[in-house]
């Protein structure tokens, strides 16, 4: 009788207790062995290159650079990996975003616990898988201005918009993208072009409409 291998996994979370809990929740299928974990973007990919994992299960909310980020930098490695996104963002701007990056799946923190196990399989056999609810919003949601906008935001300018609206240095920004900083300044450019945002003001409001931040109240 042949013995199928069960699929092996990477872990990205930058909470060390959440992804305990993923390794065992994901354990509890023998179709699934978890074989590494990493708590930001550079050991993602690192342990991505040194483990060769069949799926990379990524948070999209990581310390520096985001999830979207290190999925392009595998996906540069690697043009056939299998990232499965697994988000506490529910607003499909991120899903779109994330499967533009090339992400093979989209999968909420919402679902429900065997959701992640069926998206990791699902993933591992090549095919794509996005959470009912991700799905159900794609479908329906009307487009607004602001959603066509974000359409033609390129992975790299959705993932500077993000850096700008948190109030980084344009430098750091660079630094963190492995950009120069012109590049990053013609990125912010562009940007307010699309978003018809003037000021650094308007380009806030002008993310959080898109849902990539909630600006703090007012005092």
């Amino acid at each position: 009788m042949t013995t199928v291998e069960p699929v092996t996994v990477l872990l990205v979370d930058d909470h060390a207790v959440v992804r305990e809990g993923y390794r065992r929740l994901l354990e509890r299928s023998s179709s699934i062995r978890v074989i590494g974990e990493a708590a930001d973007a550079q050991s993602a990919y690192v342990s991505f290159t040194e483990l060769r994992p069949q799926v990379t299960v990524m948070d999209i909310a990581l310390p520096g650079a985001s999830g979207i980020e290190a999925l392009r930098r595998i996906r540069a490695r690697d043009a056939a990996a299998q990232v499965l996104m697994f988000s506490m963002y529910d607003d499909p701007i991120f899903a779109l975003r994330a499967l533009q990056a090339g992400a093979r799946g989209y999968v909420t923190k919402a679902s429900a616990p065997d959701v992640l196990v069926e998206a990791v399989l699902t993933v591992a056999r090549g095919r794509s898988y996005i959470s009912a609810a991700i799905a159900q919003e794609l479908a329906l949601r009307s487009a607004t201005p602001e959603e066509d906008a974000s359409r033609q935001l390129s992975p790299r300018e959705f993932e500077v918009l993000r850096l700008l609206v948190t109030g980084m240095p344009l430098r750091d920004i660079a630094n963190q993208l492995g950009l120069t900083t012109k590049t990053v300044a013609n990125h912010q450019s562009i940007l307010r072009q699309k978003l018809g945002a003037e000021t650094a003001l308007q380009l806030l409001q002008a993310a959080a409409r898109l849902g990539i931040v909630t600006p703090s109240p007012s005092p």
